[in-house]
Formats: C-alpha cells, structure tokens, sequence
C-alpha cells in the first residue's frame, strides 16, 4: 500500500478537456445547491467527469475528483494557484495567520510556526495529551449516559490550551471555547450561504456575531501573551513559548497580533478538528463490533493494562488505522480551494487566469475507484502489508503539498492516544439512529451524539 509515493493506480483516463457541469442560475450559478448541501453537490459533479466546470456565483469554477489532478492543485499551490480570499467571516476569526497569508509572507509564517510541530516537539505535548484523557477516563462510570461530542469537546479544549497557552485551568478553556465555538459556527454558514458572494462590508447578524466572539478571543489570548512577556521566557514546553522565542531569518520576531493569529490557528488544528475525528470514531466504532474488537486487541497486546506513552503511537498500528478510516469516511477537512494564476494548468488543460478550482475530501475519499466497498468501515485497507493500494491524494483529509496542514502530527498523535486511554477502559455504545454530518468549518453531526458508558 501507499500513500506517499508513486503513480496513481487505476487512474480514469485523462479528458480532453473540462465537462459541463450544471448550468445554473444567473447570477447565483450552482450556489443555491451547493449551499443547501454541498457533500451531495460535491458528490454529483464527481459524476460528471474527473474535470467539471460550474458556476460559483459569477465565478468561473472547475472542480477536479482524480487524484492526480488534485495532486497538481495542491503542489502547484504557492506558484501555480493562490490561496484564495476566504471570506470576511474567516478573516476576522484566524487573522493573518499561516492558513491565510500569501507569497512572502506565508513563507515567513510557516518557517517561524513549523518548528513548533515538528515530531520531536509534538514528542514533548503526548504526555500531556494522555494525561488529559487518563482525567477523563477517571470521571467515567459503568452504566453513565455521556453527550459524546460534549465530552471529546472539552478534552480536546483542555488539551490545547495546554499544550499551545500552557494554562490550565477550567476557566480558560471554557471562556475561548464558547467564543470559538460561536465563531466556527458562524464560519460554516457564512461560507456556504449568500454569505459567501457578499462584499466585506455588508453587515449581517451572523458577522456581528463573530465580531463579538472574536473579541472575546482576542481579550483570551492577549491577555495570556502579556501575561508570558511579562513573565519572561520560563522554559515552558508549550506552543506558545515557541512562537514567542522564534525568529526570522533577519532575525525579527513574531509581533503580538502574529502571535494571536497563529496561535488560534494551532487552536483550531489542535482542537476542533480532532474532537470531531474522535466523535465520528465513536460513532463508527459503536456501528462495528467486528473493528471495536479487533482494537481492543492491539491495546491489550501493545498495552497489558497501562497507559500509552509516545513510543506507543508507532505501534498501535491498527488504531491509526482506526482513525485513519473515520477521517476518510469523515474528513474534517472537507473541500480544497485555490485559484488559477497566469498559465496555470490542470490535466495539461489550461486555466484562464482567477478560475477557482475546487476539490473535495468528501466526494473523492468515497470513490469506489480509489476505495473499494467506499461505504465501509474497513481499517483493514491501511494495513501496510495486506492492506489496499491507496492512490497518492485519493486520501488528503489534511490538504498536501507546501501548504499541507502543520499539525497533521499533533492531530493523529493525539486522536490514537486519546482513543487508546479510553477504548482500553471502555465502550462507547451510540444511542441507535443514523447520524448525518453537517459541513460548517468541520463536518460535524446533525444531533447530539448520546452514548451509554460500558467498562470492560
């Protein structure tokens, strides 16, 4: 199997050039259904062709499902297509930072923020993210009713105000988490609503709501930082120390507001994104015995009754694979965006120049050319040895190429170990019921996901 290198294997046969996709409205284009659900929409242009043009809108669209032409967009981007302008809701939330800034500036960016997520730094947070589960795997009883979302929620909030504030309080996390939690909402529907096509300075309920939350995440984080300049460097191990330590090649460090937008970025990385990975793995797991045994098994095998420590992340092999599968069949990440510079092209077919290109983690991760049984549950598939040959950018839940999400390791080291503290104590048994996801700014599930606790 590979997910690295390589020709894409089974590849469609290359068009000729871009299909028709629907033709849409005026004016508005193919926005009232992609709005209304675009893991669907997305869906359905796959099934037009590997290359699709649409209307966003007023703007020209292509949208690309082979795995080879999502490969050109997301190593192509930085020289090729432009991260695009993500909204006035976006912005306002995540700043400046890495995922938004462009050229020279996102180099400068990156260079300063990678060195805090390197494997030998994200070495230093594992403890403390087995140590924030261990509490909670404490806190359970036998026969408990959990909101299951409620609780990944507030572990993954404890564990990154830990490992990127280095606070610990209760306090803390509570107060950016609610303020966050109203920003990403607010995210979501913007982007996929009338939102998206309004000019910055429109007012609406929703930017006056994420205006306020903003706020209170600015007050937050502020107020840590000065809190830390004040204090000096004490040779704390979380993110933040780093950010405020790092320096550019001219030596210049990352000023306040740079420190505030990178930060909240990491947040975001560190915690939204694998509380919902771990509330789907729940739900996945609940749905599948045959899976939920065969990963007792390995903790039992690898573990004999303690907890996991970092060296354990390599060898529970198939709880990655675990959490490798939810994160295809639910990608956090859930569409790619960029827009065509002069002479870009895709297919080596040519874009006019501010052509948005699009593709989709959703649609392309259940592709049964690239994924047999795309429907299943099957972990089986990442197995290195007998597992499935997995076409490289068939499966990209963290994006790829040079702008490939910067806590790809800090997320999965902390979704096994998080799941390896508490599936070694317990099962998690879903009320019944099918649960839908919702694409806000990750996909999150249509209803509170409740459960009854059940130790071992």
């Amino acid at each position: 199997m590979s997910t690295e290198t390589g020709p894409v294997t089974g590849a469609s046969p290359r068009v000729p050039a871009i299909a028709p996709g629907p033709k849409g409205l005026p004016i508005l284009g193919s926005l009232p259904p992609f709005a209304k659900d675009p893991l669907t929409f997305f869906e359905r242009l796959r099934d037009h062709g590997d290359m699709v043009g649409w209307r966003f809108g007023p703007n020209r669209c292509v949208y690309v499902a082979d795995p080879e032409y999502i490969g050109e967009l997301l190593t192509e981007t930085e020289r090729t297509f432009d991260q695009p302008a993500l909204g006035i809701a976006f912005r306002t939330v995540m700043g400046n930072g890495v995922v938004v800034a462009r050229g020279a500036e996102w180099r400068r960016k990156r260079s300063l923020v990678q060195p805090s997520v390197r494997p030998r730094q994200v070495r230093s947070y594992a403890a403390t993210m087995a140590q924030s589960a261990v509490q909670l795997a404490d806190s359970w009883s036998d026969g408990e009713r959990v909101d299951v979302g409620r609780e990944m929620t507030a572990l993954t909030r404890r564990i990154a105000v830990r490992t990127i504030f280095g606070v610990d309080t209760r306090a803390d996390a509570d107060t950016m988490g609610r303020a966050m939690e109203v920003a990403l909402r607010e995210i979501g529907k913007e982007f996929a609503g009338i939102g998206a096509l309004l000019p910055d300075w429109v007012p609406t309920p929703g930017r006056a709501r994420i205006r306020r939350a903003a706020a209170v995440i600015d007050a937050e984080v502020g107020r840590v930082v000065a809190r830390r300049r004040d204090g000096g460097d004490d040779g704390r191990p979380d993110l933040l120390s780093r950010l405020l330590t790092a320096v550019d090649g001219t030596g210049a460090r990352l000023t306040d507001r740079e420190i505030r937008d990178e930060t909240v970025t990491l947040y975001i990385g560190g915690h939204e994104t694998t509380s919902s990975t771990l509330v789907w793995a729940w739900y996945l797991l609940s749905r599948e015995p045959r899976v939920r045994e065969a990963l007792v098994e390995e903790l039992d095998r690898v573990l004999g009754g303690r907890e996991p420590e970092f060296e354990d992340y390599a060898r529970l092999t198939y709880t990655q694979s675990v959490i490798k599968e939810t994160l295809r069949l639910y990608p956090t990440i859930w569409l790619v965006t960029g827009v065509a510079k002069a002479g870009a092209r895709i297919g080596g077919i040519p874009l006019p120049e501010g052509t948005r290109v699009w593709t989709s983690q959703w649609a392309t991760h259940r592709d049964e050319r690239w994924f047999p049984e795309p429907e299943r549950f099957r972990p089986e598939r990442w197995d290195a040895k007998d597992g499935d040959d997995i076409a490289e950018y068939a499966w990209f839940p963290f994006g790829g190429g040079p702008r490939a999400c910067l806590g790809t390791r800090f997320a999965m080291v902390e979704a096994v170990l998080v799941l390896a503290v508490l599936a070694r104590r317990f099962t998690l048994e879903i009320d019944p019921g099918v649960i839908n996801p919702v694409p806000a700014l990750t996909l999150q599930p249509d209803r509170e996901v409740r459960a009854t606790v059940r130790a071992r």
